[in-house]
């Protein structure tokens, strides 16, 4: 049952604005109820990824690249951490298979419910752009740059499309990314609203 101060935060629209959340996901975090603080989190790294989805559609219109499937991992990716709570405010990887299990026992399919355990996984060889993009996602809303990670997310790119020069592809996204990070701040401040949890 959803808090009243988890509606709030799915509905907040004050500055930076993040896009709502898609509706099976605010569904699923109402059912489990899930802390204020996270909710605004996921909504954050949702918005990033939303970002970077439209980023990566404009610049290679001929990728295959499974946009939505992107936008549900972001937005889901550390719903674990409604279970293990002390991993909203400290360190620990529990929330990754427990994000796992938890959104398969809500009937999300495993293909989707993935992106719980690779978000920290980065990484891992052989992870999809799309897992890719989420880790992105996950670490360029609060302006941590990565450079391992943005070089995987290059390479992927240049491998994937073809065609393209691996300096211009770096180059233009680390113009998004600069862009995206210049407004961490607000979206820190944004996650700071909410209250980790509720009494």
């Amino acid at each position: 049952m959803a808090s009243e101060a988890l509606r709030r935060v799915l509905s907040d629209t004050g500055d930076p604005d993040p896009r709502p959340l898609p509706d099976r996901v605010v569904e699923l975090l109402c059912k489990v109820g899930a802390p204020p603080r996270l909710a605004a989190h996921l909504r954050l790294v949702h918005d990033v990824a939303w970002r970077i989805v439209r980023w990566v559609e404009r610049e290679f219109p001929d990728l295959e690249f499974d946009a939505e499937s992107v936008l549900f991992g972001a937005a889901v990716h550390d719903i674990g951490k409604a279970v293990h709570r002390e991993e909203l405010s400290g360190p620990g990887h529990a929330h990754e298979l427990g994000g796992y299990e938890l959104l398969c026992d809500h009937g999300v399919e495993a293909e989707l419910a993935r992106f719980a355990c690779t978000h920290g996984t980065w990484s891992e060889p052989g992870l999809p752009l799309e897992d890719l993009v989420v880790c992105l996602a996950d670490k360029i809303w609060k302006g941590a740059r990565i450079p391992l990670l943005e070089d995987l997310v290059v390479d992927r790119l240049v491998l994937s499309a073809g065609g393209r020069e691996r300096w211009a592809v770096f180059a233009a996204l680390d113009d998004l990314l600069d862009d995206i990070a210049a407004d961490a701040d607000l979206r820190l401040a944004f996650q700071a609203r909410h209250p980790v949890s509720v009494r």
